[in-house]
């Protein structure tokens, strides 16, 4: 028996033995089925309790980057240029040169020295015996320990105290300039004695601990550092769960709305939430966990699930309205629908795949996560929906409403006023206007996407609101300190014991120089550096003696009683600290782009100039590699697109069709990131790559059907209504609903889950838009005339057997 996707159908002819395999193994053993959902259902939700919500700073940084290589390669001996945490303590009545404040002090800061994770040989502040001051003397140099021998807080000892600050070079780096407060400089390590990684929710939550301890003992805490700021997004999962059962509310109830049948709208929202424990199941059992940027993957899941189950739903219950079984109305709509839907979610399971070309362990986590949530939906919203509405059905007056505006075009009647505005784009003038709109729109959208900038743009964590206690604490480090906590160490390699060589501090020396009169770099030191101030004390102070000096003896003198921080103990690796304004991208590819060419110009046999350590060097790497995969994966995404799309119509001219919206979309996306002031990073790049596959979809369920009954030798302006009153309906529904859903986010503590918010909600209503206007605008021109292009790839959809009943 054969009819059209929306035609009428004769129940009493109906075969159970027909359909494809997939269809009767499924149909007919429907109970064996719905068992084996509900137990997997029972074993992965039990396993859900175990999964665990953590975070590695290893994971947000590019493994094989050479930046990263150098820097693993010679992590041993770069102390505190990894993984880190600065803890400033300030006196808010005076200054530190106060006994009670110092005794403070010294108390958190051996605390601090025992917390589980903490490399306590880097471990820095007024209180370690690795801060020191030297100074030159009638006697000669002399040095020490900052804290003095014999301490015990009298006002002669808070005089030595200030006089060995102010020869230790800490002014600015350990105590604030104004000496208000101090810098407790804490490394952290990845795992801890036993071997187990270090839990940085723990670790965060101790901070704040201590925090509340010692505020309550009259001084002030600020703290940063990537462990914090991982806490403090952590400390914002119950938002994000709250605004997650929001959306889901607000969808449940937009369907309600849509079908008045309170049965069939808790089954789609049921089977989409069933897919999000499928995948929360799925997490632990194969070793993974969420983090703070997979945290939004679960919503994804239900926001994707809710598309596809509203049109299986919305197919069953216009064939129940036609007079069928609710049996065959659900193998009907499995026929119609099942391999548009397949299609569209096997384009979002590339979407979210394509992003494992980026070498960052945290984003290829989020696509795995991604990716097992997207393979479940295929068993939850495909299949295990359509046959829970064979057996419930739906309620028969929201069938018989369902098609209203069917019968209605039947009789004649006029159509609705948005239907007929929809329909007008089949027509060539609107049509036209619709490609030259879309046109402007697409041009405008690459000219401003020009301008879209790769990592951070602001100072801070952008993850977090400006007025956030954690960026509170970042912009009060940076106004107290002339270095900041944004440190990019340029490595340079010499041969085993030849650090000190002359011409290779003099190279180290101009490098500094140069990278000096850089716009953002704040300060520098190196072994050069203190060679120019040994130099200056020798010599009363004088700064005409602020000179490099070109003596090998001289260099040797300095460098036997130098800081091991500057060099290491083989005497083969020097190290240029550069401490930077801000961590934007631009302020790190200037200061990236000058040391490669310096490096080009100078490395040889005695010296090698290495990129890079510290937070702003390893932040740099991750913006380059996220840079050199971002165009890279929309290509893949689009490629993959096609090729399903194509493999579905066997038509170039309706894969055109379907994909160009898309591409609008995602220019204008960018757009809208430029304007929101949002780079391209680790929590951005992943949504950029959603938006393809989301919009896929709109376009396949509405072109299936109206290459189907361009088939039955209807117009374009026919295909197009029909498409409208059968899978149109839903794909404005789904649309407004989801943007409805995350335009709520707006409200969170948590920027980027905000910003995320925005942007989601924006790609779901344009592409709504390019299914519902620019897709039949472009059908105009590509699937006529005579709807011969059409009827070529829906005879192929009929071959198939999708159309055929």
């Amino acid at each position: 028996m054969t009819a059209s996707a929306t035609g009428r159908f004769d129940a009493a002819s109906f075969d159970p033995h027909s359909g494809s395999f997939v269809e009767r193994v499924l149909f007919n053993h429907r109970a064996l089925v719905v068992a084996l959902c509900l137990l997997a259902t029972l074993l992965l939700g039990w396993q859900a309790t175990r999964l665990q919500l953590s975070a590695s700073f290893e994971k947000t940084i590019p493994g094989s980057h050479p930046f990263i290589v150098n820097f693993v390669a010679h992590q041993n001996e770069l102390k505190g240029l990894g993984n880190a945490v600065r803890i400033a303590v300030t006196n808010p009545t005076g200054t530190i040169y106060d006994a009670r404040y110092q005794d403070t002090l010294r108390r958190l800061n051996d605390e601090v020295f025992l917390m589980p994770g903490v490399d306590r040989t880097g471990l820095k502040s007024l209180w370690t015996p690795n801060t020191r001051w030297s100074g030159v003397t009638e006697e000669g140099l002399e040095g020490g320990p900052v804290i003095p021998d014999g301490w015990q807080g009298r006002p002669d000892d808070l005089q030595r105290l200030a006089n060995n600050i102010a020869r230790s070079g800490e002014i600015g780096q350990l105590v604030a300039l104004d000496a208000r407060s101090s810098i407790v400089f804490v490394p952290l390590l990845s795992r801890d004695a036993e071997g187990k990684p270090v839990s940085l929710t723990d670790f965060a939550r101790q901070l704040e601990t201590l925090r509340t301890k010692y505020e309550a003992q009259g001084v002030a805490i600020h703290i940063t550092g990537f462990a914090k700021l991982v806490g403090d997004l952590i400390e914002g999962v119950r938002a994000v769960l709250g605004f997650f059962a929001l959306a889901v509310a607000i969808a449940a109830a937009m369907v309600y709305a849509y079908t008045r049948c309170a049965r069939s709208t808790l089954l789609v929202v049921a089977a989409s939430l069933v897919a999000v424990v499928w995948q929360l199941g799925l997490l632990p059992t194969l070793g993974y966990a969420l983090d703070p940027y997979s945290m939004l993957v679960p919503f994804l899941v239900f926001a994707i699930g809710m598309s596809h189950g509203a049109q299986k739903m919305n197919g069953i219950m216009q064939d129940i309205g036609r007079g069928l079984p609710r049996l065959v109305a659900a193998r009907y709509t499995f026929r119609r629908l099942f391999l548009a839907g397949l299609t569209a979610l096997l384009a979002d399971a590339v979407g979210f795949a394509v992003l494992l070309v980026i070498d960052i362990q945290a984003i290829r986590e989020l696509a795995i996560a991604a990716s097992i949530g997207v393979g479940v939906l295929i068993f939850t919203n495909l299949i295990l929906l359509p046959i829970l509405l064979s057996y419930v059905g739906v309620d028969p007056a929201a069938a018989r409403r369902s098609l209203r505006d069917e019968l209605a075009d039947e009789r004649g009647e006029a159509r609705h006023p948005l239907w007929a505005f929809l329909g007008r784009f089949t027509q060539p003038r609107w049509a036209t206007a619709a490609v030259v709109v879309a046109a402007l729109l697409l041009a405008g959208g690459i000219v401003a996407s020009t301008r879209l900038a790769i990592g951070d743009l602001d100072p801070g964590a952008p993850e977090l609101r400006a007025d956030s206690r954690y960026n509170r604490d970042v912009a009060f480090m940076n106004a107290g300190y002339g270095a900041s906590s944004d440190v990019l160490a340029v490595m340079v390699r010499t041969p085993d014991g030849q650090c000190a060589k002359l011409s290779t501090v003099q190279q180290v020396d101009e490098l500094e120089w140069e990278l000096r009169q850089l716009d953002g770099v704040e300060s520098t030191n190196t072994l050069a550096l203190l060679n120019r101030r040994v130099a200056t004390g020798l010599n009363d102070g004088s700064a005409k003696w602020y000179e490099m000096l070109p003596s090998q003896d001289m260099v040797n003198t300095v460098t036997a009683n130098a800081p091991r921080g500057l060099y290491n103990d083989a005497c083969s690796l020097l190290t240029l600290y550069v401490y930077l304004r801000d961590h934007k991208a631009s302020t790190l590819a200037r200061v990236v782009e000058h040391v490669q060419a310096f490096a080009a110009r100078h490395d040889g046999p005695d010296a090698q100039f290495l990129l890079a350590a510290g937070s702003a060097g390893i932040e740099a790497a991750t913006n380059i590699v996220v840079h050199d995969a971002w165009r890279t994966m929309l290509w893949l995404v689009y490629g993959a697109v096609v090729l399903l799309s194509f493999v579905t119509f066997r038509s170039w001219r309706a894969v055109l069709v379907a994909v160009l919206p898309l591409v609008v979309t995602s220019f204008l996306a960018e757009a809208l990131m430029v304007a929101l002031g949002m780079g391209v990073k680790v929590a951005t790049l992943p949504v950029i790559a959603l938006g393809v596959g989301i919009g896929v979809d709109y376009a396949l369920y509405i072109l299936s059907i109206v290459l189907a009954e361009l088939r039955q030798s209807r117009s374009l302006a026919q295909s197009y209504h029909r498409a409208l009153l059968f899978t149109g309906k839903v794909v404005m529904l789904t649309g407004v609903t989801l943007a409805a859903g995350v335009i709520t986010w707006v409200a969170s503590p948590i920027k980027f889950q905000a910003d995320m918010g925005v942007l989601l909600a924006f790609m779901f209503l344009w592409n709504m838009l390019g299914a519902l206007v620019l897709l039949p605008a472009l059908a105009c021109f590509l699937l006529t005339p005579s709807g011969q292009a059409g009827r070529a790839a829906a005879s192929h959809l009929a071959a198939d057997g999708r159309v055929h009943h």
